[in-house]
């Protein structure tokens, strides 16, 4: 599950947007920063990035600085509902937001359309399209086919939560329509997103802690050279340069790489002799054991002796 949240102007960056995600054995939150952080730069969005929130506090949202008018769009493709969410933030803030020109022309001209023509034409806008699949590889193993979305896909999803028009407003590309959490005014949104987001999280198991927050924020680097921070600025370019290399990496399928590197060594050990071969499998399949039996007699804890 995922779910951005949104509320705030361009005189209080960084109490923008959030997305609330509960994610499954995926890249690491540090990773989908700088992923978002570029599928927005790229869509033609000025001077915003992400920031991973680490708890549910109203006044920690509040430092982190009309429904007709309402952007929604029905998720129609599959793997697509963190790209969506993000727009479903950024096309109901094009007014406080630089989007870029081709986000507004998009906007205006899906204006009078119903929500599944919507989807349909974020899945067609060649612009969405190819910013989206900068991060698609090929795989031997997926269906890249096209369909359409079911609650199948709430496993792990994102939503987006913000106030538009003095409602505080769930935009889950995946229900029918926008859902309404009650009136909500800008000040008032740290306080009454963070109850929408407890609900929704308390629906899962109380072990489950596969969850994560993510604040779109102003560019930090702009604070940065604005207040002359140096050591702030070189921290947050480095931070960019670690996302560029991150992003770099998720575009490459290395099931070949890695094939390659295993037949490598199965050939060395073969070359050592017939049964170096077998004794290296089974000296792992030993280590594997030991590892599982370590792992099994950790979490039973010490035993104790019973009189």
């Amino acid at each position: 599950m995922g779910c951005p949240i949104a509320g705030g102007g361009v005189q209080d960056w960084l109490q923008y947007h959030v997305l609330c995600s509960r994610q499954g054995y995926r890249a690491s939150n540090f990773a989908e920063l700088g992923v978002f952080t570029y599928l927005i730069n790229e869509l033609g969005v000025k001077n915003v990035e992400f920031e991973e929130l680490l708890g549910l506090d109203a006044s920690f949202l509040k430092q982190q600085s009309a429904a007709e008018n309402l952007f929604f769009a029905a998720q129609t493709i599959q793997n697509a509902c963190g790209t969506q969410a993000l727009l479903s933030v950024l096309l109901n803030k094009d007014e406080v937001l630089d989007i870029g020109s081709q986000l507004k022309e998009f906007k205006e001209f899906t204006n009078a359309f119903p929500s599944d023509l919507r989807g349909e034409a974020l899945s067609n806008s060649e612009l969405i399209r190819d910013v989206h699949n900068s991060f698609a590889r090929s795989s031997p193993f997926v269906d890249e086919a096209q369909r359409l979305a079911t609650e199948d896909d709430d496993v792990y999803h994102f939503i987006a939560y913000t106030p538009i028009g003095g409602t505080l407003f769930e935009l889950d590309g995946l229900q029918p329509a926008p859902i309404s959490h009650g009136s909500c005014s800008f000040e008032e949104f740290s306080d009454k997103v963070i109850p929408v987001l407890q609900r929704r999280i308390e629906r899962y198991p109380a072990a489950e802690i596969r969850f994560n927050l993510l604040a779109m924020v102003q560019d930090l680097r702009i604070r940065a050279r604005e207040i002359g921070d140096q050591d702030r600025l070189y921290q947050e370019e480095q931070k960019r340069n670690a996302w560029r290399w991150e992003n770099a990496l998720r575009r490459h399928n290395f099931i070949d790489f890695a094939g390659q590197i295993m037949r490598s060594v199965a050939d060395s050990k073969l070359r050592e002799g017939d049964r170096a071969y077998e004794g290296w499998v089974e000296e792992a399949k030993a280590k594997s054991q030991a590892r599982l039996e370590d792992k099994l007699n950790s979490r039973a804890g010490p035993s104790e002796d019973v009189a």
